[in-house]
């Protein structure tokens, strides 16, 4: 069996915390509790005739005031930049993530737009976001809480990690 390693990254209260959760315990809290320094759940999962444990890295919200914390990367395959499409503002903060990400890690990027069972309020054209999402190996919607989109995702990322 191999292990990779994966990073969640994005703005506070985006829902990383909240994705892990239905993706490893298929579960959703409405409870918000804010992440504080970094927390790691696992999850084995087949693919490609191989088994891989996934080790997902939860880590805390990021915004321009406590900065980012490029020790966590260290030994990832992959990462994750989560975004919530009722905040525009945590697209701009998850593009600086990617220039951060970027500076000090090549391994692959996935962006989630998160809280799609929420009303939208971006006011990002298709064609903005077209050219945002060329930062990254792919691109989902997604909703920790109805559970759209998150085990598509987590299962693209393995596939990509052990083809």
């Amino acid at each position: 069996m191999i292990q990779k390693k994966i990073c969640l990254l994005g703005a506070t209260g985006v829902g990383k915390t909240s994705l892990v959760k239905q993706y490893v315990e298929g579960i959703f809290s409405e409870k918000y509790l804010t992440s504080i320094g970094v927390k790691i759940d696992k999850k084995q999962v087949e693919t490609n005739n191989q088994t891989v444990q996934l080790m997902i890295w939860d880590i805390e919200g990021i915004d321009r005031y406590c900065g980012f914390q490029a020790k966590y990367l260290r030994g990832a395959s992959a990462f994750i930049i989560v975004t919530d499409h009722t905040r525009s503002q945590s697209l701009v903060e998850g593009l600086d993530i990617l220039k951060m990400v970027k500076e000090v890690a090549d391994i692959p990027g996935v962006l989630a737009v998160n809280k799609v069972d929420l009303p939208a309020s971006w006011h990002w054209s298709e064609t903005e976001l077209a050219e945002i999402k060329q930062g990254f190996v792919q691109f989902f919607n997604t909703s920790a809480k109805t559970g759209d989109g998150v085990e598509p995702m987590f299962t693209h990322i393995a596939n990509l990690l052990t083809a």
